[in-house]
């Protein structure tokens, strides 16, 4: 394989072993962690419009670049976002979404004070709560199948 920087594709080969396409190997492990995560604005509030939506989504992706990770996917509503994001196992994911919340909302807060204000969320623009779930590679019956088919040693 040739060297391709911190983060190689890797190429499948027959070894069960090898990672698949859209892994990535960082020394000696392969991975390919996503995760989905959605933000809800304080109160459900319907704050964003298409300009408002699409600059948190300019800011996420900084945000992403700076931990090393990549936004996939970005999309919304008008009271909550939806996130698809590539992760290395290195990365805490709560300190990622915490870094994503927090630079956002003080972004958002200074370039959209006027309408902010106008909503009435306060001083405070996300929720505190939040959703991650895991996504990607096999569904989990097909993992316990692969494992239960695994030879032990007689």
């Amino acid at each position: 394989m040739a060297h391709g920087g911190p983060h190689e594709e890797c190429v499948r080969t027959d070894h069960p072993a090898h990672p698949l396409p859209g892994q990535l190997r960082r020394s000696h492990y392969p991975w390919r962690l996503h995760a989905h995560l959605v933000f809800v604005t304080k109160y459900r509030k319907d704050v964003f419009d298409d300009a408002m939506l699409k600059r948190c989504e300019e800011i996420m992706r900084q945000v992403c670049g700076s931990f090393e990770t990549e936004l996939k996917e970005f999309n919304g509503e008008r009271d909550h976002v939806h996130l698809l994001v590539h992760y290395p196992p290195k990365i805490a994911l709560s300190k990622l979404i915490n870094s994503l919340k927090g630079v956002t909302s003080r972004y958002l807060r200074a370039e959209y004070t006027a309408r902010i204000n106008r909503i009435g969320l306060g001083s405070v623009f996300w929720s505190r709560s939040y959703f991650a779930g895991s996504c990607g590679g096999a569904p989990l019956n097909i993992v316990r199948q692969y494992i239960e088919g695994q030879k032990q040693p007689t």
